[in-house]
């Protein structure tokens, strides 16, 4: 037994347990929130808010989401057409490369998770946020651990702020010929830094984050 340690029991798939909790106290509009991009060296990070309908069909409709990193590419778009169709809200914004280095990744991503909860059509009266609490957020949220693991609401999201981000990524590529930005999405990877070396640093780079700040005097 390790001690110290809460055990978060992680489901073979997202569920609408955490939602259907809500639901039964009268909390209608819940939205699941995540984000795609903290740690990427270049571009924008991304945030997505998802609104289930109350209905536990709607498992059965999403039974392919999962965490977006745990599906294929193709999954991703599969299932990105099936959460739009079938989810009462959804709404993807971003922060950019210039409010990351200025605030910081953290704020920056609260910002874009600020900005995808204020498109919403339907204001949530509660939030499922995986992992972090959305700074300058006066609605109700619950920070979730593995939230995209747990939350079928959540895992909407990652689906949708990934999506989003890479096909922006993929635009960037065409514009900065030859770091890779279609195929690594601007993360740390040999083929990025490689590029770095031989290439420098173009606009879209997170200046505060190694090594490109290593860099920022040679440009």
């Amino acid at each position: 037994m390790v001690r110290g340690k809460a055990v978060i029991d992680i489901p073979a798939k997202p569920t609408i347990d955490l939602e259907r909790e809500l639901w039964t106290t009268g909390i209608r509009i819940v939205a699941g929130v995540d984000e795609a991009g903290r740690g990427a060296w270049a571009g924008p990070v991304c945030a997505a808010a998802v609104v289930l309908p109350n209905d536990p069909n709607i498992s059965h409709l999403l039974m392919g989401v999962r965490d977006s990193k745990r599906m294929t590419l193709n999954q991703r778009e599969l299932w990105r057409g099936w959460i739009k169709s079938t989810t009462v809200d959804w709404a993807v914004a971003f922060a950019s490369y210039k409010e990351i280095d200025a605030q910081g990744i953290v704020p920056a991503t609260c910002l874009a998770m600020n900005r995808a909860i204020n498109q919403l059509k339907h204001k949530p009266k509660h939030l499922l946020v995986d992992y972090l609490t959305i700074q300058d957020c006066n609605l109700p949220q619950t920070s979730l651990p593995k939230g995209d693991a747990r939350s079928l609401s959540i895992a909407a999201a990652s689906v949708l702020a990934k999506t989003a981000r890479d096909e922006l990524m993929v635009k960037l590529d065409k514009k900065y010929s030859g770091y890779g930005f279609a195929r690594h999405k601007g993360y740390g990877t040999p083929q990025h830094r490689q590029a770095l070396q031989h290439l420098g640093l173009v606009t879209v780079h997170r200046r505060s984050y190694f090594p490109m700040k290593t860099m920022i005097t040679k440009e």
